[in-house]
This record gives structure tokens, C-alpha cells and sequence, in this order.
């Protein structure tokens, strides 16, 4: 364990004592840092698809879409499905489709989300007077002039909805450096219009969840969330009272989770992903680590 990792005083790591039928992971912070996968996760992935578990990744990097991430994932020695993957280019694209057909939509985006919305035949434009859905997400080529064409959709001719792809504030990095991602685009949109965010389409929101379920088609209670983001991914598992699991390998370090209220904490806290699975499976299977 890095001092990152150790726990706080008092606190205890507390590992499952069970299996699931389904599991939903998180990637970024979770599954792999970087292009690196963190220790454990090759084996434990392995496993959990020999036992015929169901197995979903999740995303809320709206940067990357499902065939992206299949890549990656690839490049790194983990094999996935493309129906094994739900990103918010995904959910955000589908949003938008179901309960807004026909709208304009203004994306404070990079090429992705563009491409998965003109793909859909999602109509796009910068002319605030006509902006029906302002969608707020990861850009890295965020501008004031952007910014300012939001503001005057929402704000000056009263007729957009803000959403967004995310709230995550930063994306994690190795060895702790990372990136501002959707959240202080969002909060720069409330700030300025005064109007709060209408719908959010990543973890935590019952959109993704909803997604999520469909996906798996199991009981809540036979599946288990996990990932290193009490605001995001545990969140959305404890409202909808699944399991869940935090690891402390991305953006939440021990400390931060004993200053949590003892009714939002998780399920489970763990030092890696592979502690998943209860001890007695690791003795079973001669795991060392």
C-alpha cells in the first residue's frame, strides 16, 4: 500500500463475505489507471467470467465511446464485449433521443459525444436563439466563447435545458495527477444562469442505472457497484440499495470515507479490486498479493 492507501485511524477494510450474480465496475480509478491496469483486476475479471457472473464496465468519461474502450481495454490485456461497456456518450445520446426527439442540441463536448449524436441525426448548432438542450461534458478545448453561447441559450432566451454527460469534477490520473472533467463546466453553467442542472445522464443518475439494469436483467440485491468515487458510481448504488464496493486506488482516499455519514458509506472497502472475492476464494485458488 502507498500511504495514499493506508486506512485512517479507526477505520477497517472490510471485504465481501459473499458472490454476486452480477457486477458493475467502474474503470478509471477502478479497473485501470492511465494505460496501466491496477493489481488484481486481469485475474479477478478472469475468474468472475469462469464462474459465468455476469460483468458490466462503466464510464463516465464521455471522451471515449464503447468501441474506444474496447480498445483499450484490449491493449491492456483485458478482453471485452462491446455490450459489456455503458458509457454517457451512450446514455446521454439515448437521453436525448427518448424524451426530447426533434431538439437542437448545443455540446460543450469533444468529438465522441459530437459524432454519436450526428450518427443518431441529433440536430447541433451554435445559435443560442435556437438551442433547445445545452449539454454540458469533458472538453478539453472548454473556451469562453462556448461558455458564453450556453449562457445565452439558457439564460438570455430562456428556452434550453442544461444537462450533462457526468458531475465527476476531475478525471484521475496516475500517480495522482489528473484532469478537470464535466462537473466545473456544469457549475459554471449554474453559476452564471442561475438555474440548477435539469438532468444528469451519467453515475449517479437513475438514467445510467436504469441502462445498467437492462443491461444486466438480474435483482438489484444479487448485483454489487464498485468504484473509487463516493459521489458517482457508490452513490448511485446505495440509492437504489445495491451492494457496493469502494476501492482505494483513484479519487477517495480512507480519510475522505470515514468523514462520510455511516448511512452513505459502502457495503465493502477495499485496498485492490481482486479483494472482491471473500479470502476463501483466494486460498482456494493459491492468489498471493
Amino acid at each position: 500500500m502507498t500511504a495514499h492507501d493506508k486506512p485512517a485511524p479507526g477505520s477497517t477494510l472490510r471485504r465481501p463475505d459473499r458472490l454476486y450474480q452480477g457486477y458493475i465496475f467502474d474503470l478509471d480509478g477502478t479497473i485501470y489507471l492511465g494505460s496501466e491496469l491496477l493489481p488484481g483486476a486481469l485475474r479477478l475479471i478472469q475468474t468472475l467470467r469462469q464462474w459465468g457472473k455476469r460483468v458490466i464496465f462503466l464510464s463516465n468519461n464521455p471522451t471515449r465511446d464503447v468501441e474506444m474502450y474496447v480498445r483499450k481495454l484490449q491493449g491492456m490485456g483485458l478482453e471485452a464485449e462491446p455490450s459489456e461497456i455503458i458509457t454517457t456518450v451512450f446514455t446521454t445520446t439515448q437521453w436525448i433521443l427518448q424524451n426530447a426527439p426533434g431538439a437542437v442540441v448545443y455540446p460543450i463536448a469533444e468529438e465522441p459525444l459530437i459524432r454519436a449524436f450526428r450518427a443518431a441525426g441529433i440536430t447541433i448548432s451554435d445559435d443560442p436563439s435556437k438551442i433547445d438542450i445545452v449539454v454540458a461534458s469533458y472538453d478539453r478545448e472548454l473556451t469562453w466563447k462556448k461558455l458564453q453561447i450556453a449562457f445565452e441559450a439558457i439564460w438570455y432566451h430562456r428556452r434550453a435545458k442544461l444537462i450533462t454527460t457526468n458531475p465527476d469534477r476531475f478525471c484521475p490520473f496516475p500517480r495522482g495527477h489528473g484532469e478537470v472533467d464535466a462537473g466545473p463546466v456544469v457549475a459554471a453553467l449554474e453559476n452564471a444562469t442561475g438555474r440548477p442542472l435539469d438532468v444528469n445522464c451519467g453515475k449517479p443518475s437513475p438514467v445510467m442505472l436504469q441502462t445498467i439494469m437492462t443491461a444486466l436483467d438480474l435483482p438489484v440485491e444479487e448485483c454489487l457497484t464498485t468504484g473509487d468515487r463516493l459521489y458517482t458510481e457508490i452513490k448511485m448504488g446505495i440509492d437504489s440499495g445495491m451492494d457496493t464496493a469502494l476501492v482505494f486506488t483513484g479519487e477517495t482516499t480512507p480519510a475522505m470515507l470515514e468523514a462520510e455519514p455511516r448511512d452513505r458509506r459502502p457495503t465493502w472497502h477495499l485496498e485492490r479490486i481482486d479483494q472482491l472475492l471473500p479470502q476463501r476464494y483466494w486460498e482456494d485458488l493459491g492468489w498471493q498479493g
